[in-house]
């Protein structure tokens, strides 16, 4: 799942071969598995992710990280309603809001705030 790479990458999760650089996450077969700290996966019984097994869109333990990371640059704030999400940026002008960069809705709360999250970090690669 692209999606998940992308926020992945944006947490700066190191690749499971950055992560063990003792050779036995290296090749073709491990290329898209990602050591997320204080994540662990019981079936495998690690913190090794495929892209795949990451659970940003299922899972509010591993979507809200992200939303923090995004507030805590002090240059946007993730506001989440019912059913929609609106990720501002904010520039510090006689304390208003200059611009609204997204806002989206989904089919549940946690759907629309996994697209702005997506679509937000789209915009931020451009």
């Amino acid at each position: 799942m692209k999606e998940n790479k992308l926020i992945a990458e944006f947490m700066e999760y190191p690749t499971s071969s950055e992560y063990w650089k003792d050779g036995r996450w290296e090749g073709e077969d491990y290329k898209d598995y990602y050591y997320v700290d204080g994540k662990y996966d019981e079936c495998w019984g690690s913190s090794n992710f495929h892209v795949d097994d990451m659970a940003f869109g299922l899972s509010w333990d591993w979507l809200m990280p992200v939303v923090e990371k995004i507030n805590n640059t002090e240059r946007y704030e993730v506001c989440i309603g019912d059913c929609h999400c609106h990720i501002t940026d904010i520039e510090n002008d006689n304390h208003k809001v200059r611009a609204l960069t997204l806002s989206l809705q989904g089919e549940t709360t946690m759907g629309a705030v996994y697209l702005a999250i997506v679509e937000f970090i789209k915009n931020q690669n451009n």
